[in-house]
């Protein structure tokens, strides 16, 4: 009786979810040790024990790659449901600040941000996969107060997007000029300020 041929891996297989997360932090780990412009994507393939040939597979370039990298460490941020929406918005803002604490998180985003100033790709990646990923915190975070009647009913779908976008520049943009620009820690009571300062604007904001 004949055994039957061991099959073989063809072309054209699944993505691993264990080479991806391999892939990705290389990635961080090379940013942090070499910086961007000496980043390359061998440099990456050696570290993750992966060929080459598998990194283009799945990105086109380094920008993709870090950009990527990048992205599923601020897919780690959480909404909690602490009672209130002024105890949610200062857990988020408290977990962004210790995000950007970490030495990879740090490197990349500066990296990346710095880069896509003369790259229009990258900085539409960056919004795409960053950005607008990130954003679902503001829409849990309306919705939710909303449900507890700490916020309005929002009817007009423009001024809702309009104000979200203006939640979420104004956060995203503080905490990054404190921490990574002005290099000042984001404390508890510094969390209290921003979000005192945001819920006292948030009725006029949609009135505007």
């Amino acid at each position: 009786m004949c055994s039957r041929p061991r099959s073989r891996t063809r072309p054209g297989r699944p993505r691993s979810a264990e080479a991806d997360t391999a892939i990705l932090e290389a990635t961080r780990a090379a940013l942090v040790e070499l910086g961007w412009s000496r980043l390359t994507m061998g440099d990456v393939a050696t570290r993750a024990g992966v060929a080459k040939t598998t990194l283009y597979r799945r990105w086109n370039n380094k920008n993709e790659l870090v950009v990527d990298a990048v992205a599923v460490l601020f897919d780690q941020l959480r909404l909690p449901d602490l009672g209130s929406l002024e105890a949610d918005i200062e857990d988020v803002v408290l977990q962004f600040a210790a995000l950007l604490e970490r030495p990879e998180t740090k490197t990349a985003l500066m990296a990346v941000v710095a880069e896509s100033t003369r790259d229009e790709p990258l900085r539409a990646r960056i919004r795409a996969s960053i950005v607008d990923r990130q954003k679902r915190l503001v829409l849990e975070g309306r919705q939710r107060a909303q449900e507890r009647g700490e916020l309005p009913h929002e009817r007009d779908p423009a001024t809702v997007e309009a104000v979200d976008d203006l939640i979420f520049d104004v956060v995203a943009g503080a905490v990054v000029h404190r921490a990574l620009v002005s290099a000042e820690p984001v404390d508890h009571a510094w969390a209290r300020r921003l979000t005192a300062l945001m819920l006292g604007g948030l009725t006029a904001a949609a009135e505007l």
